[in-house]
């Protein structure tokens, strides 16, 4: 079966859609962009009603292609364990929309975008964005779209700040929120992990204060941020398991520092391979995104007080081994929708895949979502 879009009744499972929407744009920095560009994707029809469309946001370092053939890679979708034919979030039965985030490097405007008072790129003159700068776009595309209340909108990680933040910014246009292995704000050690990915990337020479060539990026920079980002996305029962302390095609220790072990070869090959398709200036202004991110900072610190009143309904979801987002900031939210009088349920699944098991195989996941959508449609 294919996704057929309804824009252009394409039936590959795959596209790559780009809109330019007039501006000016504000952000919450103050400053604003001249126009907004996003790149995104769409599977399956708006139903009569408007009442199916399902917003998926991704996560830091994903894209637009949630789900079957991404034109860009040549792979498939990062998330087609959820979102699919016969999946919980279902071509057949919902308009599923998902949007590069700002700041992204996948058709949305970023660092990497033309600027067009210079004719050049933006680099870092380009504004600073929050996650509600993000969520303000996607609303303009869902304005575009034609698509007025959503069903839901789900997302894992930087997705589920995204998720929550909907329900604040536009909860008029949210009946149901899934916030999956995320947090209502980021720690200091969320803050530092990243704080360490962005100086590898900014001490790369060949970075040059952000106004690197394209076909020239700080690769080796961008890959030890991506080498101690992607640590913090597994476990420490899981590394043990698929690494352990095995030597990588070797019999002994070679006594130098090649990639002795299986796991230091492991990172350096996700480094390298991140370098391929991602940008290092829209790492840099999305983990500050995401660092700035704090749902209760603006109501006097009390996180209930962000969700009073709230009509929607939420699902959060949290996993044993995430030490990243844990159970701990998963319950943190709970709690302050609990006090709001908002309708949650919460689940926290066995998993011993770290902060990666929302995009792993999950079926329990799968069970939890796949219920509260059909209860709520």
């Amino acid at each position: 079966m294919s996704l057929v879009s309804p824009m252009t009744g394409d039936t590959r499972l795959g596209f790559d859609r780009k809109v330019t929407l007039p501006g000016p744009f504000l952000l919450e920095s103050g400053q604003q962009l001249p126009t907004l560009d996003i790149g995104y994707e769409t599977y399956g029809a708006l139903a009569a009603d408007g009442r199916n469309a399902i917003l998926v946001c991704h996560a830091l370092t994903m894209d637009q292609y949630v789900a079957g053939y991404n034109p860009r890679t040549g792979k498939p979708g990062w998330w087609p364990r959820l979102v699919g034919p016969g999946q919980p979030i279902d071509p057949e039965r919902h308009f599923i929309i998902c949007a590069n985030v700002l700041g992204g490097c996948s058709g949305s405007s970023g660092p990497g975008s033309i600027n067009p008072a210079t004719g050049e790129r933006f680099a870092m003159s380009f504004p600073v964005i929050t996650i509600r700068d993000m969520v303000r776009a996607q609303a303009a595309l869902l304005d575009h779209l034609g698509v007025g209340v959503l069903q839901a909108v789900i997302g894992g990680s930087m997705g589920g700040m995204q998720a929550l933040d909907w329900a604040v910014a536009f909860p008029d246009r949210v009946r149901s929120v899934v916030a999956i292995a995320s947090a209502a704000r980021h720690s200091a050690q969320n803050i530092a992990f990243h704080e360490v990915g962005r100086q590898a990337i900014m001490a790369d020479p060949v970075w040059a204060a952000g106004n690197y060539a394209p076909d020239l990026p700080p690769a080796s920079g961008l890959a030890v941020a991506r080498m101690a980002a992607h640590i913090t996305y597994l476990s420490e029962s899981g590394l043990m398991e698929r690494f352990g302390r095995r030597l990588q095609n070797r019999d002994a220790l070679g006594f130098g520092f090649d990639a002795d072990f299986q796991v230091e070869s492991y990172l350096r090959h996700q480094g390298l391979a991140f370098v391929e398709r991602f940008d290092a200036n829209s790492y840099l202004y999305i983990t500050r995104a995401m660092d700035y991110f704090d749902l209760a900072e603006p109501h006097g610190g009390q996180l209930a007080a962000a969700f009073a009143g709230s009509k929607t309904r939420f699902a959060i979801i949290s996993f044993t081994t995430d030490w990243l987002y844990p159970t701990a900031e998963s319950k943190r939210i709970v709690r302050a929708l609990n006090a709001a009088g908002a309708a949650v349920s919460f689940v926290e699944l066995e998993s011993p895949h770290g902060h990666d098991a929302f995009l792993l195989e999950a079926p329990e996941m799968n069970r939890v979502v796949d219920g509260f959508l059909r209860a709520g449609a």
